[in-house]
């Protein structure tokens, strides 16, 4: 029986992958079933994937969208999918804070959750680690840093392990001189060497905040303290995570950037399928690394700050750097102010 999937933001790059994922599994032993999916306002992506995939069903969550027989919508679009299709997992793509909301929905439900919403976990995660305990669902993380953690936790072993590693990219200004940086413009943040991403999330890398949201997200769903959870950068993006055993050894998560192998490999979990995703050519492998400095990259280092303050703060920090983001976006405020704004929100004490 194929295993029957719900991909909420199906029209952002982690949606988009994630249909690809269930395109492939078509030549595997256990297919997987696309049983709905959901958008923002693309009406025009519905109609796309519905020629593809005609039994999903569809929900637009944007107010003001025409609709048609069969689909849903409104603000509760989501939940009422998930009662509809009743799947055995969702994958949650949907960008930003609204993401908390369907991630509760699907754990509520004893679904499992393949998760790519980091901000789900920056926010809410105890509720969330609550509603799956509670109801007997997973949470399996898909960001490639995450997803690559988990794998080498699962493999190696927790206990054995000492410290966890994370790697960045460093964006597209790593090497831009720091004087320069207050007058790039969004078109130029958007511009990520490695990764094909949504704007906002783009801009996240650019300035580390998305960094920062998953050095928080590692420590909530690790268990790991702060301390113990290093990020380097590693302009390649070929290794994504690594974890320090308590010997001193280091093993490393590898594979060509390609979204769609932690995508897959979550939508299989606990089974492991052959994929042609992520394979690297050794003979063209260059590795790199340094260490982020705080001048270039100070959201990264004020995201430790958060976590050491609380909950509240890792909130705030969130919410500022959205706000922050969109008025950059829009042109309202230069680049480094990005880092300014959420700074004095957090001086601002959330203890």
């Amino acid at each position: 029986m194929a295993r029957r999937i719900v991909v909420l933001g199906a029209t952002g790059s982690i949606g988009k992958q994630s249909l690809d994922c269930i395109r492939y599994s078509t030549c595997l032993e256990q297919p997987l079933e696309l049983a709905g999916f959901s958008v923002h306002t693309s009406v025009a992506a519905v109609a796309s994937i519905l020629h593809e995939w005609p039994e999903a069903i569809p929900a637009v969550t944007g107010a003001g969208s025409p609709m048609h027989k069969g689909w849903i919508a409104g603000p509760d679009a989501i939940e009422r999918l998930l009662d509809v299709t009743m799947p055995d997992m969702v994958v949650n793509g949907i960008a930003g804070a609204e993401g908390l909301r369907a991630s509760i929905a699907v754990l509520a439900r004893g679904i499992h959750l393949a998760l790519a919403n980091k901000e789900s976990v920056v926010m809410g995660h105890a509720l969330l680690r609550s509603l799956a305990d509670r109801h007997g669902a997973s949470i399996l993380p898909v960001d490639s840093e995450h997803a690559a953690l988990f794998q080498l936790i699962t493999r190696v072993g927790a206990a054995d392990i000492e410290d966890l590693i994370i790697t960045a990219s460093g964006g597209p200004f790593r090497t831009l001189p720091l004087e320069q940086l207050a007058n790039v413009t969004p078109e130029d943040a958007i511009r990520h060497p490695t990764w094909r991403m949504g704007r906002k999330i783009s801009i996240d890398s650019a300035t580390m905040a998305n960094k920062g949201l998953e050095l928080i997200e590692a420590v909530k769903l690790f268990g790991m303290p702060e301390q113990r959870v290093r990020v380097v950068i590693h302009p390649q993006s070929h290794i994504h995570a690594m974890v320090q055993a308590r010997d001193g050894a280091m093993y490393a998560h590898l594979s060509a950037p390609d979204m769609r192998l932690p995508i897959l490999d979550a939508l299989y979990w606990p089974e492991t399928v052959s994929s042609p995703y992520g394979r690297i050519d050794f003979s063209s492998l260059v590795l790199e690394f340094s260490l982020p400095e705080p001048a270039r990259y100070p959201m990264l280092f004020l995201a430790r700050e958060a976590i050491q303050a609380g909950d509240a703060a890792c909130i705030a920090y969130n919410a500022s750097n959205e706000i922050a983001v969109a008025a950059f976006d829009q042109g309202r405020i230069p680049f480094p102010a990005i880092a300014a704004t959420v700074s004095n929100v957090l001086e601002e004490g959330w203890d």
